[in-house]
């Protein structure tokens, strides 16, 4: 059985300013997306499954989601909206999204950004990984720090804690600048170039919806559901401490790129460029 991709897709990009999702890097009008799900093709996924909201389907589907489906199988799952509270406007986060899926996804299954390019690399070895991949034997694909960030501002990213190649912990660490400096204590603080971050990229295995919908349950008693968010590393952490399950970490060296800023845009379109000159994207 082939691998499925799932890809988180609800999100409009407040800080981009649109539907991030659907902005071309090329000048035939493909996005990130065609290249990912290209790459996770090759890499021998068999099937797309776009996490939206209901009021963006057709935006999607028109920009994005018809061209993709000439390609692959696709499938659509809405993030569900209605457990908001009055005022909040914003989904529970990404351990909801993926919650989402749970009567939909049947088989191992990888989960990635909708507006982040992870490479060729990254999607064969968790395709790899997948297609073997027993119950509780998760996987992830680690970035150096250095290759993550953005020129244009402050970004957020799970710092991971790694040992004999596997998962111990991911810690976030928040408004990490371009030299890799962020906020400690009201100080300023170093991480090194070379330390491993989580860019939700992961390879999960069927039983982790049993983990989700448990933990979704406590969110919802416990959390402040006007502010807080529900993550699924948060999941596959807990999953991991309680020994439920492992995560095997392969550590890629290339370069990662997403849209946090509008001004990303134009490095992100000079590499995919080189990257269609070089003869990587043929066919596309």
């Amino acid at each position: 059985m082939k691998p499925t991709l799932v890809v988180m897709a609800a999100g409009m990009g407040s800080r981009f300013g649109g539907l991030k999702q659907a902005e071309p890097v090329t000048e035939d009008g493909k996005g990130i997306l065609d290249f990912s799900v290209y790459d996770a093709k090759k890499a021998g996924f068999g099937k797309v499954i776009f996490i939206i909201r209901e009021d963006m389907e057709s935006d999607f589907k028109n920009l994005i989601g018809n061209r993709i489906a000439k390609t692959i199988s696709v499938e659509y799952v809405y993030q569900d909206m209605s457990n908001l509270p009055a005022g909040r406007t914003k989904p529970f986060g990404t351990g909801h999204a993926i919650y989402c899926c749970k009567d939909i996804v049947k088989e191992p299954f990888a989960i990635i950004n909708a507006d982040d390019y992870y490479g060729q690399n990254a999607f064969y070895e968790i395709g790899k990984h997948l297609a073997h991949a027993k119950k509780g034997e998760y996987a992830m694909t680690a970035y150096m720090l250095e290759n993550t960030l953005s020129k244009n501002g402050t970004v957020s990213r799970g710092v991971c804690e790694v040992e004999n190649g596997y998962l111990k912990q991911v810690t976030e660490y928040t408004k990490i600048a371009a030299d890799c400096s962020y906020d400690f204590n009201g100080r300023k603080a170093i991480l090194p170039g070379s330390t491993p971050v989580s860019m939700n990229l992961w390879g999960l295995t069927p039983d982790i919806f049993t983990y989700i919908v448990k933990d979704y349950q406590d969110f919802l008693a416990n959390a402040d559901l006007m502010k807080d968010e529900f993550f699924i590393p948060t999941v596959i952490s807990n999953a991991v401490h309680q020994k439920k399950a492992t995560v095997q970490v392969y550590k890629n060296m290339d370069k990662w790129y997403g849209i946090t800023y509008r001004e990303d845009l134009a490095e992100i379109k000079e590499a995919i460029g080189g990257y269609i000159k070089n003869g990587l994207y043929r066919g596309i």
